[in-house]
């Protein structure tokens, strides 16, 4: 049995067409939700949408500090792996969750599988870095989604034949998505009109008041230009609350912040955007493959292929970039990028054929591991 380990929004986008062809190709797999995004709109919504059933299991894992988060996962997935004895435990993406996971199967000897491997920021006061960089190296079978991620991986002491280049499984969800589109142009007001679309939750640009003025005062650059939609995460609106700054928010002229939206719905907005302004690694990915202008409002990224291959412009919250990108993403004088390779919509069957490989002994797992 195959284990998938989920919990955030970007995580259940990965798991979703892996699911898929697991079970296309009648091969059992378990489900277990960490409860890292406890709110509906950020995690139950996604299962519909993507079109996977419930999770065999969950934790309630959401909330607290990162180490109440990681001990909570730790346990929690420990005692589910004891009781079910899996063959591998799969892991996507660069969450608390995903290293957590990790982290309490190979201390039970479980080999472990990293879909999205191999990325890397360089910037260690994300925690994500951290959760990349020790995910690879606890797991048996690395399983990268751009060719930039193998010298990463090769640099750090990780052998060639663990590594296998699958291409990214985040586009088979695109693509799943805008054959299923929705009338979310319609509910929000956005028919015939150009405007942007905004998602901004990273701790460097929300956790502190001056973080948070300057993430309003560059979405403001844009509104001033065009409308922004701007779904927002529970973490801004905790941190902005907390702060005193959400009327400041709600009441930045030509920003639409709204609750967070179904996938399908976002997909919907996204496809039709004259611009997104994010500091989400895999809506860096996704509007890249649709060839839609993206200002990264960070000071770098772990995914620099969508910067040289594709439609992402690094601006992190320098209005004088964000006015010029903006004005120029209006004037339809963007750079043409090209959809990396492997981002094709078929990661997901490349994906359960190294697993299937892995699982046939091919690579050996690093230790003969036994629960």
């Amino acid at each position: 049995m195959i284990y998938l380990v989920a919990g955030t929004r970007p995580n259940f986008m990965k798991i979703a067409p892996i699911r898929r062809e697991l079970d296309r190709r009648g091969l059992k797999s378990r489900l277990m939700h960490t409860g890292q995004h406890f709110d509906a709109a950020m995690s139950d919504v996604f299962f519909r949408d993507l079109g996977i059933a419930e999770p065999e299991t969950r934790l309630t894992a959401g909330g607290g500090t990162h180490a109440e988060q990681t001990a909570a996962i730790l346990v929690g997935v420990e005692r589910d792996l004891l009781a079910v004895r899996p063959a591998l435990v799969v892991v996507v993406g660069d969450v608390t969750s995903t290293m957590a996971a990790a982290l309490a199967a190979a201390k039970l000897g479980i080999p472990v599988v990293h879909v999205e491997a191999g990325l890397r920021s360089r910037d260690w006061t994300m925690p994500e870095e951290i959760n990349r960089v020790i995910t690879d190296q606890i797991s048996d079978l690395l399983l990268t989604p751009s060719r930039d991620a193998e010298p990463n991986l090769v640099a750090e002491g990780v052998p060639h034949e663990r590594i296998v280049f699958v291409g990214n499984v985040m586009i088979d969800s695109l693509h799943w998505a805008r054959e299923r589109p929705t009338d979310a142009i319609e509910r929000f007001g956005l028919g015939g009109v150009k405007y942007a679309l905004a998602t901004l939750h990273r701790p460097v640009n929300v956790d502190t008041e001056e973080s948070l003025v300057a993430t309003f005062a560059a979405l403001g650059v844009v509104a001033a230009r065009l409308p922004v939609l701007f779904p927002v995460h529970p973490r801004t609106v905790a941190r902005a609350t907390a702060l005193g700054l959400w009327e400041r928010l709600s009441s930045t002229p030509g920003v639409r912040s709204v609750d967070p939206i179904g996938y399908n719905d976002f997909v919907t907005v996204m496809s039709r955007a004259t611009l997104v302004a994010t500091d989400s690694g895999g809506i860096q990915e996704e509007t890249t493959a649709l060839g839609i202008p993206c200002l990264t409002m960070r000071e770098g990224t772990e995914r620099p292929v969508t910067v040289d291959e594709g439609t992402n412009e690094i601006v992190a919250l320098d209005q004088a970039k964000i006015d010029d990108a903006t004005e120029r993403a209006l004037a339809s004088r963007w750079k043409k990028g090209v959809i990396p390779e492997g981002w094709d919509g078929r990661a997901a069957a490349r994906i359960v054929d190294a697993l299937e490989a892995f699982v046939g002994g091919h690579p050996q797992p690093r230790t003969q591991r036994s629960v």
